[in-house]
């Protein structure tokens, strides 16, 4: 693929630190209106079961994060399951492939890489040091990101 991205980078060339971290805060706030999206719902079952008024859950802390993080894992890993690309990648044009063979992501792999990407984000950093620009995520699982105007 030749031609420029959107945001500068050609197409096919891999992505580096600035546009992936734009990418994931966009992904944040999509899981954030995914989380308030099950809350709500929640709330709308209970007014169903137990009548007026209406509320929203008030769930511990501990459940609250697992629920998130739960959400984030089952975001991520279907987007590049599906498409290849989160609402994030696509807003800058990136694409999460195999290195290898260029293809999706299986989706053992791609629940492994998603789970890594959220308990490990600091593997980012390590996308300037590396020559093909490859995260810690990258290099464990064989994956690549890169710019696609497709």
């Amino acid at each position: 693929m030749t031609g420029a991205d959107r945001d500068g980078g050609p197409s096919g060339e891999a992505a580096g630190l600035v546009s992936r971290t734009l990418a994931g805060l966009v992904d944040a706030f999509v899981v954030a209106g995914l989380g308030l999206a099950v809350q709500l719902g929640a709330g709308a079952l209970r007014l169903l079961a137990a009548g007026p008024p209406f509320r929203l859950p008030d769930p511990p802390a501990w459940l609250s994060g697992l629920c998130g993080w739960t959400i984030a894992l089952l975001y991520l890993a279907s987007s590049w399951v599906v498409t290849g690309s989160t609402v994030g990648d696509r807003l800058l044009g990136l694409r999460v492939t195999g290195r290898a063979d260029g293809r999706l992501l299986g989706v053992p792999r791609a629940l492994t890489r998603a789970a890594l990407c959220l308990l490990f984000p600091l593997g980012l950093l390590w996308i300037p040091v590396s020559e093909r620009r490859a995260s810690v995520q990258d290099l464990a699982l064989s994956t690549a990101v890169r710019y696609d105007r497709t």
